[in-house]
């Protein structure tokens, strides 16, 4: 009897450290209402997926709108402010969908400079008059002379209140971060926007740093709430800011939104459930036609035109030109069962069990969300609208459960220790940035990712990459580099990694 031979062993090779994300369902551009024919043009232009380009447009129209009405919801009045994140890979035209869809915001804030410095010019003049005047009347009125002292006391009194400035005419925040933002709002727009094509630098930056990340976190909250926050530092003093807006579109790669997605303070704060959340399928090399049609750049244009318009109308103020009273939005009867109806539904299924159950902090907001999407629509079409229509509130119901269905599944992919999250991290380094075939650890320690820079940090990654067969440990007193090496680990670069 010939004995069966035996089948060679065929290492499966290295094994992923982070579970396979499930393809997201496809983006309802049919609900953008408005805003769908330039949706369209700019995929057509860029060839990004249409979630990136929905994603700029929304955030850009609820930039230009959300001073002029907050909308009518189940439980009370919301701003018409949209936080969106957009998770996506370098390469993808996060970018070009930005910049085509932004452009006329950017075309106001160039003129508009040009206007802030003549005003500024002329303001300088202005308030150095007034102080050396002021200046002068203090000195006689406090003078032995008591005839010139209550002249001047009157004179004192007549002058009226100091000169104030222009306001800063920039509409999005220059400076991603919290304190940046307050700056900009103490001297300029009370409806402002922060955005970021490459918002991985907000993320592990100064602002979400472990000092910061909790004040950055509430007081965005806050702005998205529409309630006052305040600004404390020493030798400024305090300072409230009422009746501000805040629109934010933070376009992020994978690498960076992970840690964000698993971190537990982000999640318990509510901070990313104020967020619609997308991470669209891959668009990288299937961009393969030449050209686009015409039309597109003319509709770009459209677009550029109408945001123009908005950002040159004067937003509802008070005595206080920089504290908003915007006019209310009121739900239409049938706007209002629709949005009843998708409320009910939601509910359930956050029950125990439900297929919500998971992501309570994204679902118990989706009702608002819908309400906000569809009150921006409805602003984009006509600015003086009073009322949101059962069309629109059908736009913002799909577009707020697209997004519930989202943040369901990256949150679930999301759910990832702090350990797996810094091995994905030295993961990624090493097989996108470490040009050596061989790793030392003072090599990560010198080179590697920030995080990373610790010998106490590096110790549990490297042990995971070993266990999922991304790294070989080698011999002690291995030769490396021309130097032998007591510790050193050779790359395991599998075809196609990432």
């Amino acid at each position: 009897m010939t004995a069966p031979e035996p089948i060679p062993f065929k290492a499966e090779g290295p094994q992923p450290l982070l579970r396979e994300i499930p393809p997201g369902e496809p983006y309802p551009v049919e609900a953008l209402g408005p805003l769908h024919a330039v949706v369209e043009a700019v995929q057509d232009i860029s060839q990004a997926p249409a979630a990136i380009a929905a994603q700029s447009a929304l955030s850009v129209a609820s930039l230009a709108v959300q001073g002029f009405a907050d909308v009518e919801t189940l439980g009370g009045d919301a701003p018409c402010s949209l936080f969106c994140l957009t998770i996506a890979e370098s390469g993808e035209r996060k970018s070009t969908c930005d910049r085509l869809l932004i452009r006329g915001l950017r075309d106001y804030e160039r003129e508009c400079e040009t206007d802030y410095r003549t005003a500024m010019d002329a303001h300088e003049v202005a308030h150095k008059v007034w102080t050396e005047k002021r200046k002068r009347l203090i000195g006689e009125a406090a003078g032995t002379k008591k005839e010139k002292a209550a002249a001047a006391e009157a004179d004192l009194r007549g002058m009226g209140p100091e000169p104030k400035a222009p306001i800063f005419p920039n509409v999005t925040a220059m400076e991603p971060t919290f304190e940046g933002l307050l700056k900009l709002y103490q001297v300029g727009r009370p409806a402002l926007g922060l955005f970021s094509d490459e918002a991985g630098g907000f993320i592990g930056g100064h602002a979400m740093n472990s000092d910061n990340r909790l004040k950055t976190m509430a007081g965005l909250s806050r702005l998205w709430n529409g309630e006052p926050v305040d600004r404390t530092r020493a030798g400024d003093g305090a300072a409230t800011f009422r009746g501000r807006r805040l629109a934010a579109h933070l376009m992020v790669q994978p690498v960076a939104a992970r840690p964000l997605m698993a971190d537990p303070e982000a999640s318990g704060q509510g901070f990313l459930a104020r967020f619609l959340l997308t991470e669209p399928p891959s668009h990288i090399g299937t961009r393969l036609r030449r050209g686009h049609a015409a039309e597109s750049m003319a509709e770009v244009d459209r677009f550029a035109e109408h945001l123009r318009g908005i950002l040159e109308s004067p937003m509802p103020t008070g005595t206080h030109p920089q504290e908003l009273t915007p006019a209310r939005l009121l739900l239409g009867s049938a706007a209002r069962e629709l949005l009843w109806r998708f409320h009910m539904a939601v509910e359930q299924a956050q029950a125990a069990g439900g297929e919500l159950e998971q992501v309570r902090a994204y679902a118990s907001k989706a009702t608002e969300q819908a309400a906000r999407i569809a009150g921006v629509l409805t602003l984009w079409g006509d600015l003086d609208a009073s009322e949101v229509t059962a069309q629109a509130m059908g736009w913002g119901v799909a577009l707020a459960q697209f997004h519930l269905t989202e943040a369901k599944r990256l949150a679930e992919a999301g759910a990832i220790s702090a350990d797996t999250n810094r091995a994905e991290t030295l993961r990624k380094w090493l097989l996108e940035s470490w040009q050596h075939p061989e790793v030392l650890p003072r090599d990560i320690l010198r080179f590697g990712p920030n995080s990373l820079r610790e010998a106490k940090a590096l110790r549990d990654p490297l042990a995971m990459l070993v266990n999922h067969g991304w790294l070989a440990r080698l011999p002690e007193g291995t030769e490396v580099r021309g130097a032998s090496r007591k510790e050193a680990y050779r790359i395991v670069r599998p075809p196609h990694a990432v």
